[in-house]
């Protein structure tokens, strides 16, 4: 199948810039990266796409076995690089979408020039010398609700992710988004996003990095940020002042310059 069509795979700005392929997270798609994207495609070749089983992508390309895990949308990602003769592109993975971006630099380090990593976690639940956010009876309960009531499910959780209480028309844009996924197809990929444990993969990456936190997240804490530059071999950790999961929304302006700064580096 052709992956523009599977990915929708869409881009933005001169033909001949450098690459920046831009990854959303659970739930969403590539338009949550609008406010974002014309500031990028001034001087840059911007790649969006929508993961299978998001957004516009082909639903006959979904199948429960390849996206029960996250290298199976890793493997995506790499095909998209390989199949478009795209030159090594600084891939931009929000949310999951970073380990997604971490899994597939590792399989095809030629294909990647840089990692920025906006609000990861390598793994959700705590243990005795980590610390995710939350426990896994928090994440089987998580996961129960969204089985039992997706719908009622995104209404509760997307303003909780959003974290912007005082603009409830960014709760509702993510509830929306999460309404538009298929709950079957969202089952699988939350299963794959909160009970990954991607910790081991961190000190294999060999491109440059940046991880992007906000200064409160209720899904990736603080601690989540810094283990991950202490894990990740020269990378930079830039804290933002937004808050909430999603600053290429709530906090468009100082997500751009915590980039450009990062892609000025790499021209």
């Amino acid at each position: 199948m052709n992956v523009r069509t599977r990915n929708h795979v869409t881009f933005a700005g001169p033909v001949d810039a450098p690459v920046v392929m831009l990854a959303h997270g659970f739930g969403c798609d590539q338009n949550m990266w609008r406010r974002i994207v014309p500031a990028l495609a001034v001087d840059h070749r911007v790649v969006l796409f929508d993961h299978v089983g998001s957004g516009r992508s082909d639903p006959a390309a979904w199948g429960a076995e390849r996206y029960a895990s996250l290298s199976g949308y890793a493997e995506d990602v790499v095909d998209i690089c390989r199949e478009l003769e795209l030159p090594p592109v600084t891939f931009v993975g929000h949310s999951v979408a970073a380990m997604i971006g971490v899994l597939a630099a590792n399989e095809a380090p030629d294909r990647f020039a840089a990692l920025a990593l906006i609000t990861p976690s390598p793994c959700y639940i705590d243990d005795d010398t980590y610390h995710g956010g939350f426990s896994r009876a928090d994440i089987d309960e998580l996961l129960e609700s969204l089985d039992s009531n997706y719908l009622g499910w995104s209404a509760t959780m997307a303003p909780v992710i959003m974290g912007n209480p005082g603009r409830p028309e960014l709760g509702e844009e993510l509830t929306n988004s999460f309404c538009r996924t298929d709950p079957a197809m969202a089952a699988v990929f939350a299963r794959a996003t909160f009970l990954s444990d991607n910790r081991a993969d961190l000190a294999k990456v060999g491109v440059p990095t940046l991880i992007m936190q906000c200064s409160h997240d209720a899904i990736a804490p603080p601690e989540v940020g810094f283990y991950l530059r202490q894990q990740i071999p020269g990378s930079r950790l830039v804290t933002l002042a937004a808050t909430g999961h999603c600053p290429q929304l709530s906090a468009p302006e100082e997500t751009v310059a915590a980039l450009r700064e990062f892609l000025a580096v790499r021209r």
